[in-house]
């Protein structure tokens, strides 16, 4: 198996970098703000930390591909760093601190491209998780002080804790009475939204989460700390991995029930 070591410290400079520009503009009175075509927010902090991330990877690996929320694909290559400069801008320009900046390195294999490093940083919160293919998931401020990551051990719907981000987007896709059945069926749900519920899975505190509706840079990086945290993610269809463009994830022990529950109704 290939060591990614160092591109895992190059994942935790960029997140460093990252930070320091979006709590910069965090809470800022003149935050620029606009509205992209499809009707979702971007802030100046969303495109300054993805120029950021993109400069660093040019200088440090340029022959591998960056693919980014606000600039998209530059590049081929088996390699492919895949970026969200911010996940939950909403969050971001109405102050609420629950936002990250997420990384991932993907590799090409036979079924196609991989996550094999993901960082997910979140500084208003003073949270990073990270984790890197074989290396296992930890949490911490930085890897010297860092706590290994592991999901939990519940194995019944009724004893779980279920986290998804809205109810937006379940409907359309014929799986709102599943939904809600799930969420009757569970000890306790809550919609903590964006990045946070899949490293709480990661952690053990919430046993699954999902969402209907993402994109890869949206899931890449939080696959692979699930994933080496003992858990799995998939798509709602059972897909393995963050390319099914919407997401499902648990400790294992629950993953085929969720996606059961969940599926599309008639």
């Amino acid at each position: 198996m290939p060591d990614y070591d160092d591109d895992l410290r190059l994942a935790h400079v960029l997140a460093d970098a990252a930070d320091a520009a979006t709590m910069d503009r965090f809470k800022a009175l003149d935050l620029k703000v606009e509205t992209k075509p499809d009707m979702t927010p971007v802030s100046e902090a969303d495109k300054a930390a993805e120029e950021l991330i993109r400069g660093h990877l040019q200088r440090e690996r340029p022959h591998d591909a960056i693919l980014g929320e606000e600039y998209g694909l530059e590049g081929t290559g088996p390699r492919r760093w895949v970026v969200d400069p911010i996940d939950g801008t909403k969050n971001y320009v109405r102050g609420v601190p629950v936002w990250a900046t997420l990384i991932s390195l993907m590799a090409e294999g036979a079924d196609g491209y991989r996550p094999v490093v993901g960082v997910v940083s979140a500084p208003a919160l003073g949270r990073r998780w990270w984790a890197s293919e074989g290396g296992g998931a930890y949490t911490g401020r930085s890897p010297a002080s860092a706590t290994r990551l592991r999901v939990s051990s519940v194995g019944r719907i009724q004893d779980a804790s279920f986290a998804y981000s809205s109810l937006t987007g379940w409907e359309e896709q014929g799986r709102l009475g599943g939904f809600l059945d799930l969420t009757r069926a569970c000890w306790r749900t809550r919609g903590y939204g964006d990045f946070w519920p899949y490293m709480m899975v990661a952690e053990g505190s919430i046993d699954i989460c999902a969402e209907p509706e993402l994109s890869l840079w949206d899931m890449a990086a939080n696959a692979i700390v699930v994933q080496e945290a003992g858990g799995s993610f998939t798509g709602l269809d059972g897909t393995p991995g963050p390319h099914s463009g919407n997401a499902a994830a648990s400790n294992g022990l629950l993953h085929e029930e969720m996606l059961s529950r969940l599926a599309p109704r008639p």
